[in-house]
């Protein structure tokens, strides 16, 4: 077995705590990036009024 009994819960644990730290970094990222980004697609929109 790899997990002893006192453990057997360990590895959904930690993979939750990944899964955490992944959101963080997501939520951070668009919160950093997201003007930027609109910026990006307000001016293509704007490029597309013309047609």
């Amino acid at each position: 077995m790899l997990f002893s009994p006192n453990e057997k819960g360990q590895g959904l644990v930690e993979y939750a705590l990944i899964l955490v730290l992944v959101a963080i970094v997501v939520i951070a990222a668009l919160t950093l990036l997201g003007p930027f980004v609109a910026g990006i697609f307000s001016d293509i929109n704007a490029s597309f009024q013309g047609f």
